[in-house]
């Protein structure tokens, strides 16, 4: 199955590229409006992952011409800023799935309709992120969405900046 992945985060959209790439799926990157809206012409993906931030644009945007051009794919909001009224417009402006980041592989699967598959399923179970990395995946996406800015970053997750620094000293395995 052909996966677009729309992310403006270059090492999360490599790193779900690699992971569904080991469950059998063509995965092709895209990291702005302009990119998506080629890479869907030409490689007419029968899904679509879509990152709710691009940069400085929002993915909401992208929703509408993808559903035209690609009538019957499925497209998924992914967001690390999820709200009830990002999820109502998004599922208004024609998204099926709309999950917050980080996202474990488990929970993607189901939204891409593969837990079917019961060699994937029992596949999954060896490949669930640990609490570590989920941690280390979220201060990442609240970093980078603060610009790199470490005393910005540790007001919005609520500690102490010197324990925010030792958290990202300690990078976790990658599961």
């Amino acid at each position: 199955m052909k996966i677009l992945i729309i992310e403006d985060d270059i090492n999360l959209a490599s790193t779900l590229a690699r992971r569904l790439t080991k469950y059998g799926f063509n995965c092709e990157i895209a990291h702005n409006q302009s990119e998506a809206l080629l890479s869907a012409r030409r490689f007419l993906p029968a899904t679509i992952l879509l990152d709710m931030k691009l940069g400085n644009d929002n993915g909401l945007a992208l929703i509408k011409p993808l559903r035209s051009l690609l009538t019957h794919a499925h497209i998924v909001l992914l967001t690390g800023f999820a709200s009830i009224a990002t999820a109502v417009e998004a599922m208004r402006l024609g998204a099926n799935d709309y999950l917050t980041k980080p996202v474990d592989m488990a929970t993607l699967l189901k939204a891409l309709n593969q837990e079917r598959d019961t060699a994937i399923t029992l596949d999954i179970a060896t490949t669930v992120m640990s609490p570590e990395r989920l941690e280390w995946e979220h201060i990442q996406q609240v970093l980078h969405s603060n610009n790199g800015n470490v005393s910005s970053t540790a007001r919005q997750l609520n500690m102490h900046r010197r324990t925010l620094q030792r958290k990202l000293q300690k990078k976790p395995v990658q599961h």
